[in-house]
């Protein structure tokens, strides 16, 4: 039933089982040396459609080179079996002895590159609803066969879901729609939806969200949400994950507008919080049991308007201390800080909570770790659990890699009050990406607003929270999201409880 088979190795070496592909290739490689260098369409009578692509990875065996490798011929592999009118690719990746998992990454860039954007499937044009018709996978074993279908199935739907949210234009993912979307995709499913959109409610319960929100209000299309997600696996609980997720529908900037062409792809400002319902997605396929996940989608629009909020207006947060707000662009922390706020307030009674902050948060990380990379940041109690270093190697298993940084002293000192009118700076009136330790600060604010700072080592209840950067690993634009972190959660908290 195939029409073409797409190889994904780093050498022509076959196992016995793939022989059939070895001879052509080597045959090939005789009159072509650079075979390995580039991706190659073979005619070879025999197989499906009588079609071979050939994909090398290159070398996988040198200190920098990791399992993304297999993700980026796979990319390459399908997007060149496409372009010669493939619609039933089969695809096959002899499994690597340093890189247990590469099959499953090889399936997970094929699939990257088969996604069709939610607004494409939506207008109706059929012939570009899907780009193929199917994706076979070659297995050496039934039982390796199964697995990859139901996790590379799992984790696809997770990251469609996200792809769809992130990606989305501000118009056809403004928070109402958001919230639409994510209970459509969530019935019928064992993840609990909750929707707030009382604006008073908003303004009582999340103030720093609610001025951001203020300007946008007036819009009813544009009218923030909280969206809020409970899973609940079978058994006792063993621990508990607590979500915050980014999810800026638009960012102008606000009244501190993004000029000078900065604010073309601003739409992907939700990323963060298409991640949190991503990885609820997964939950919902997989069902892992013991384990309890709380989520919470910040949905607003930083609108620029009469009504927005300024720099030098003082507010109150959740966690009652004084905030003043010293740059309107950094809208992202001002809508997770009283929803994380409120995590802290459910952890207190909840088994073994972690509490997280996912977000396209600044520019600093790009310009600290390059794109591609998320980067994730402990307080005290995280750090000496180790979580940031277990992310970091959860991450490096399915190639969805992390950096890791600190939050030290000066990023404290950064965000405390400048006089006896505010206790928090919310921030400079600079650019992450022209600030010191642009990335690190955003973190320690966030503890800071959230009353978090009580719940370090030295409390008699700490707390572990660590606040996670998907600027540079959200994705490009133009181009696709890329669904981080979702692999790189599933691995640390879904595969053990299978």
């Amino acid at each position: 039933s195939f029409d073409g088979v797409v190889l994904v190795s780093w050498t022509v070496q076959l196992p016995q089982g793939l022989r059939c592909l070895q001879e052509p290739l080597q045959e090939y490689q005789k009159v072509d040396s650079a075979l390995c260098e580039e991706v190659n369409l073979l005619k070879v009578p025999g197989l499906p459609g009588d079609r071979l692509v050939f994909a090398c990875t290159g070398p996988v065996n040198r200190d920098y080179d990791d399992v993304r490798r297999f993700s980026d011929a796979a990319i390459n592999g399908i997007k060149r079996a496409l372009k010669a009118g493939m619609k039933r690719p089969l695809l096959v990746c002899p499994p690597h002895s340093d890189y247990k998992e590469s099959p499953l990454v090889a399936v997970m860039g094929a699939l990257h590159a088969l996604y069709v954007p939610l607004e494409v499937r939506e207008a109706a044009v059929t012939q570009r609803a899907h780009k193929a018709e199917m994706l076979g996978v070659w297995v050496s074993t039934e039982e390796q066969g199964k697995r990859i279908i139901q996790l590379a199935t799992a984790l696809e739907s997770g990251r469609l879901v996200c792809r769809d949210i992130g990606g989305s234009d501000p118009e056809r993912m403004a928070a109402p729609r958001v919230a639409e979307y994510v209970q459509e995709v969530f019935k019928d499913s064992p993840v609990e939806v909750s929707v707030v959109s009382d604006v008073e409610k908003l303004e009582k319960e999340y103030p720093c969200l609610a001025a951001v929100n203020r300007c946008a209000h007036g819009v009813e299309r544009h009218q923030a949400r909280v969206i809020q997600l409970q899973y609940c696996g079978e058994g006792t609980v063993h621990s508990t994950l607590l979500l915050v997720g980014k999810g800026i529908t638009y960012d102008t900037g606000g009244a501190d507008i993004k000029a000078g062409g900065m604010m073309a792809g601003m739409h992907r400002d939700k990323c963060g919080s298409a991640a949190v319902a991503g990885f609820f997605q997964v939950l919902a396929e997989l069902k892992p049991k013991n384990l309890k996940v709380l989520g919470a989608m910040a949905m607003v629009r930083n609108s620029v308007g009469a009504d927005c909020y300024v720099s030098d207006e003082l507010l109150c947060s959740r966690a009652g201390l004084r905030v003043r707000v010293g740059n309107t662009d950094a809208e992202g922390r001002m809508v997770m800080a009283d929803l994380l706020c409120e995590m802290k307030e459910k952890a207190a009674s909840e088994v073994a909570p972690e509490l997280f902050t996912i977000a396209t948060l600044t520019g600093h990380a790009i310009r600290a770790m390059g794109p591609n990379y998320s980067i994730i940041m402990d307080n005290g109690p995280a750090h000496r659990a180790g979580n940031a270093r277990q992310w970091q190697q959860a991450g490096d298993v399915l190639g969805d890699v992390f950096e890791v940084s600190t939050v030290r002293r000066e990023d404290y000192e950064f965000h405390r009050g400048r006089s006896e009118y505010e206790e928090l700076l919310q921030s400079n009136n600079l650019p992450s990406s022209a600030t010191p330790r642009g990335h690190q600060t955003p973190a320690a604010f966030l503890t800071m607003a959230s009353g978090l700072h009580k719940h370090g080592v030295d409390s008699d209840a700490p707390l572990c929270y660590s606040h996670i950067d998907i600027a540079g690993s959200s994705g490009p634009f133009p181009g696709v999201p890329t669904g981080a972190p979702i692999l790189a959660m599933a691995t640390r908290y879904i595969f053990p409880h299978l």
